[in-house]
C-alpha cells in the first residue's frame, strides 16, 4: 500500500492507518471502534472514514505524544481542544491553499520590513494558556513575547497565544466551531483575529472585550495598532 503511515498511539489501544487516499483505518477497543463507525457514512467500508471534514476524537495523549504524532505526519493538520480531544484535518482544496498562501505572504511581506514580530503559516502550532493545542492559518507575535521564549519552546508548540490570528475559512470548516475557535484565542491573549468567509464574502473582526465586527465584502483589512501599518488585500481572496 503505497504511502502508508503507521500511528501507534505508544502502546495505548488505537492504531491509526492514514493511507494515500486519505482514508482512514483503524484498530482499536470497542468504545473507539464504535465511535468511529458512527462517524463513517453509510455507503463506505465498515473500516474506512473518510477525512473530506476535520475529524475529532477523544483520545488521552501526552504533549510528547501529541507533539510526535505531529512530527510523524506533516501531510495532515492536528489540533487539540482545552478538554483533550483530537482534531485530525485533512489537507485543504488547491484553492483554499492558494489564498492562505497570499495571506501569509503578505503577512511575511510586513513583519519582515519591520521586524516587530514573528509571523507565521498555517504548519505552526501553540499551546494556549488554555492548553488546547492550535494552528492559525496566519499568525503574528510581537517580538518581546517571542524572544521571551526558550530555544526548546520555540522549536515545539510555543507556550502562548499569539497576538494576531487568521482563520480562512474552507467548505468544509464549520462556522459554528471556528467562531468558537475565533473566541478561544480572544480569551486566550490574541489582540485581534480575523474569521474570513469566503462562501459568504464576510470577514468577522474579533477584538479583547468587544462585539464582533463584521464587514461584508471587504477589499482591504487594517492591522490596527496591533500591526502598525499592516494593510490586508483582500482582492485575490475575495
Amino acid at each position: 500500500m503505497c504511502g502508508v503511515q503507521i500511528i501507534d498511539f505508544f502502546k495505548k489501544s488505537v492504531i491509526l492507518v492514514i493511507t494515500n487516499d486519505l482514508g482512514l483505518l483503524y484498530k482499536n477497543d470497542t468504545k473507539i471502534e464504535k465511535y468511529i463507525a458512527a462517524l463513517c457514512t453509510k455507503n463506505m467500508n465498515a473500516n474506512t472514514l473518510s477525512l473530506s471534514a476535520p475529524l475529532e476524537l477523544n483520545i488521552d495523549l501526552t504533549d510528547e505524544q501529541f507533539f510526535q504524532l505531529c512530527q510523524n505526519n506533516r501531510d495532515l493538520r492536528f489540533e487539540r481542544t482545552a478538554t483533550g480531544e483530537l482534531i485530525i484535518m485533512p489537507p485543504t482544496g488547491s484553492e483554499t491553499g492558494y489564498y492562505n498562501a497570499d495571506l501569509t505572504y503578505q503577512l511575511r511581506a510586513w513583519s519582515r520590513q519591520n521586524q516587530l514580530g514573528k509571523s507565521f503559516d498555517s504548519s505552526a502550532g501553540f499551546k494556549l494558556p488554555n492548553g488546547a493545542e492550535r494552528s492559525p492559518d496566519a499568525s503574528w507575535v510581537k517580538i518581546e513575547r517571542w524572544n521571551a521564549l526558550s530555544q526548546a519552546e520555540k522549536e515545539r508548540f510555543a507556550p502562548l497565544c499569539p497576538d494576531f490570528v487568521v482563520e480562512l475559512m474552507s467548505k468544509s470548516d464549520s462556522l459554528e466551531k471556528t467562531r468558537a475557535k475565533m473566541r478561544e484565542y480572544m480569551d486566550n491573549g490574541a489582540r485581534l483575529g480575523w474569521l474570513i468567509n469566503r462562501q459568504q464574502q464576510q470577514v468577522e473582526i474579533y477584538r479583547p472585550n468587544q462585539e464582533v465586527e463584521i464587514l461584508s465584502s471587504p477589499q482591504t483589512l487594517s492591522g490596527e495598532d496591533v500591526l502598525p501599518g499592516f494593510v490586508l488585500d483582500l482582492t485575490e481572496i475575495f
